[in-house]
């Protein structure tokens, strides 16, 4: 991965028992990522999901949450490099299966709340960081103003919720895999980042009618739930991780952000677009450890 540079931060279901050797410092590329599955109650019937868990019992754990047509997978080299220090949990919800009211930015962050109601809530008393890149950002910023009980910290890249350049603006019911390289492709700077597997699975989910009218519904909720009027309600400390190049949700977004959630900080990555934790994993969890360092302040 190709190193770019950041700037200083600037101020503007149950899950099973703890993985095996995870209080153990172990090589980060070595790291055990297993998944394992669980289930969301959701509006019509219980959602499949899937979980890492990984990292020492911290007393606080960070939550990552995926993109519209994330995974997983794309915090793995953040993970691994910061789940050395921190316990991490990478949640990913089928989002283009879903349907129903569980099929909206409404419907997804009532999915996560359950999530971590069952998992992190009030009763455990342990508190959640929320980590969300893009609708998982978005995601992330409801929760910290409906649900502040279950939010400790933010850490937001390429957000939503103000200013986004929406994906599906000319979506087709069975795309190209033309298209869609090209549209997956504006998500970076760099294209040597652009994943012929992710093309592959976006083709496979979209050329379905269900796939691409679920992309629709939950990109059109997203846009009609804007936050500017709320984000000046949210008490958790913020961290904005954005790239300097990302045309998704630009840079203005950003500064946005940081002028409406009181005491939040930037860190910019130059030369970098909408996947910040894919572009630059290494100074994305570096930036992340050092926000660690601020909570315990």
């Amino acid at each position: 991965m190709p190193r770019s540079s950041a700037s200083t931060i600037d101020s503007a279901a149950h899950v099973p028992g703890e993985i095996p050797g995870a209080r153990v410092r172990l090589d980060a590329s070595k790291r055990d990522l297993t998944p394992r599955k669980l289930s969301i109650r959701g509006a019509h019937g219980d959602v499949p999901a899937t979980i890492v868990d990984v990292g020492p019992r911290t007393e606080t754990a960070f939550v990552f949450l995926h993109g519209l047509v994330g995974l997983n997978e794309h915090w793995e080299n953040v993970v691994r490099r910061f789940s050395e220090h921190v316990r991490c949990v990478m949640l990913q919800i089928p989002l283009l299966e879903l349907s129903g009211d569980d099929c909206s930015i409404q419907g997804v962050s009532t999915l996560t709340a359950r999530f971590l109601e069952a998992h992190f809530g009030p009763e455990r008393q342990l508190p959640v960081a929320l980590v969300g890149n893009s609708f998982g950002g978005h995601v992330a910023l409801r929760l910290a103003i409906e649900r502040p009980d279950l939010v400790r910290a933010l850490v937001l890249a390429g957000s939503s919720g103000l200013i986004e350049k929406s994906m599906v603006s000319d979506v087709q019911i069975r795309p190209s895999r033309e298209w869609l390289r090209r549209k997956i492709g504006e998500l970076f700077f760099d294209k040597k980042h652009l994943s012929e597997n992710d093309i592959e699975r976006a083709f496979s989910e979209l050329s379905s009618r269900s796939g691409a009218r679920a992309m629709v519904k939950l990109s059109r909720s997203a846009r009609r739930n804007h936050l500017g009027a709320k984000l000046g309600q949210i008490k958790a400390p913020t961290l904005l991780i954005w790239g300097r190049e990302d045309i998704v949700t630009p840079p203005e977004a950003a500064e946005g952000f940081r002028a409406a959630i009181p005491g939040s900080k930037i860190v910019w990555f130059e030369k970098c677009g909408h996947a910040p934790m894919i572009e630059c994993p290494e100074q994305f969890a570096d930036a992340m450890l050092r926000f660690t360092g601020d909570l315990k302040s």
